[in-house]
């Protein structure tokens, strides 16, 4: 890859055939890492408006990464997004597209009036825990659907 290739965010359908593919790419990937029961895919109709937004990293006609926001007004707690389908190609990390998709996907919570990002991780992905707590991302209890599990690291970010 060319690292000097000029990269963009831009919305992206989840049903695009690229997207697609980095999805199955990235299923593989936590299927090698974890359980079944300790995955959980957001389907791609549920990071659709008006209910989420998905976004591509472009590198010329390539696209490397991808990532999306699920958004949760529940009654009884504050409105959140849930971070979803967060992925870099291997080839592509280490140029800060994960940390720019991440930046996007917060803009767009607080443009929404959104307060709150959060997001569940496994246990066995360093990289990705550590960027979460590097953009000021704090660890928390399951929220939404989810159960405890020793597999999951469920983690929060109060938004300006």
């Amino acid at each position: 890859m060319n690292p000097d290739l000029t990269c963009h965010l831009a919305p992206l359908d989840p049903e695009h055939p690229q997207a697609q593919a980095l999805m199955a790419l990235s299923e593989a990937y936590m299927g090698a890492l974890y359980p079944a029961e300790s995955n959980h895919f957001e389907p791609p109709s549920g990071l659709r408006e008006p209910h989420g937004l998905f976004l591509g990293a472009w590198c010329g006609d390539a696209l490397l990464g991808c990532g999306g926001v699920k958004f949760h007004a529940p009654q009884s707690v504050p409105a959140y997004g849930e971070i979803k389908r967060l992925f870099v190609l291997e080839q592509a990390r280490g140029r800060g597209l994960a940390q720019q998709l991440m930046a996007q996907l917060e803009a767009q919570l607080v443009a929404r009036g959104v307060g709150w990002a959060r997001l569940e991780t496994g246990i066995h992905q360093p990289e990705a825990i550590g960027l979460y707590r590097r953009l000021g991302y704090a660890e928390c209890g399951p929220f939404g659907g989810y159960q405890p599990d020793p597999l999951s690291l469920f983690m929060e970010k109060r938004l300006a």
